[in-house]
């Protein structure tokens, strides 16, 4: 009985896909089924109940998830302790990030990590914030980097820095010759904002509502830059982390304006799964993130 084996049935618990299991181990779903085909004669038992519609284990499935997982730790552990040991930082890191945070924020921080980890590979997914919290509680990345980090105890959560928001517009807004803005300037104005469940929306509704100002929301996307082209194309004004529209602002095709009567921002995070054993890698590519640039 192999230690990948173990794995792939751990994987395929936990993401309760067999495509994803596949993807996370870089083999094919023939494969991971016939691994776990594998494990079940050697323990001459069914792990998996076929005839479900819905992914289950059976009570044989369960014990092996239980006992698997710890020898998976157990194994992920030591083989970082060597790492350790020898001073080696290589391997991959998987990591998902919500869109705005993997175009703006962290590419700075991969350029400086990887310069320095050359032998470490990092694979980055751009995610959607619910997709990104499945997909590390899934164990289908290690990492994920999240704004307004969710509290869940199956997770740890890693503080990384607050951004600040700004109101953006084009650059012939009336809004757009002001240095600072006070909130209720904003009240009726045509607004465009994220899709109401991205966390980054959720934190701009409740500022605006808890400053009784109401805004006139004309279009919703789920990504930063849409957001942006919006708003160049003078569809309305947005709010947004100031580090998005650097290169918008330098380029004149927006402008930002800071609030002079209130402070917003948002935080960002590390995010991943509580049991999960950090390699000499990972470690330091959240020391990296950590860092100023």
């Amino acid at each position: 009985m192999q230690i990948e084996s173990f794995k792939v049935f751990c994987d395929l618990t936990e993401t309760e896909s067999f495509t994803k299991a596949a993807q996370v181990n870089n083999i094919t779903q023939s494969a991971v089924s016939q691994q776990i085909s594998s494990l079940e004669r050697q323990l001459s038992c069914l792990l998996i109940e076929r005839s479900k519609k819905k992914f289950r284990l059976t009570r044989e499935g369960q014990f092996l998830y239980e006992y698997g997982k710890q020898i998976m730790q157990s194994y992920e552990s030591l083989l970082s302790k060597v790492q350790e040991v020898k001073d080696i930082v290589s391997g991959t890191i998987r990591v998902a990030t919500i869109y705005s945070i993997g175009l703006h924020d962290l590419p700075p921080y991969l350029k400086r990590f990887l310069k320095s980890y050359p032998t470490v590979n990092v694979h980055v997914e751009y995610q959607r914030a619910n997709q990104v919290y499945d997909d590390v509680l899934g164990n289908v990345v290690d990492l994920g980097l999240v704004a307004y980090p969710n509290k869940d105890v199956r997770l740890e959560v890693v503080p990384l820095r607050n951004e600040t928001l700004v109101v953006i517009c084009h650059p012939s807004h009336p809004l757009a010759r002001l240095k600072s803005l006070k909130l209720a300037q904003l009240q009726d104005l045509k607004f465009i904002a994220f899709e109401p469940d991205i966390p980054t929306r959720k934190a701009i509704d409740k500022f605006l509502r808890d400053h009784g100002v109401a805004v006139r929301t004309v279009m919703e996307f789920d990504n930063i830059e849409t957001v942006k082209r919006a708003v160049e194309i003078e569809a309305g004004i947005s709010i947004v982390p100031m580090g998005t529209v650097v290169q918008e602002v330098a380029k004149q095709t927006l402008a930002a304006v800071p609030f002079s009567d209130a402070s917003l921002s948002r935080p960002l995070a590390v995010i991943y799964k509580n049991n999960k054993v950090l390699s000499p890698a990972m470690k330091q590519f959240i020391a990296t993130l950590k860092e100023s640039v």
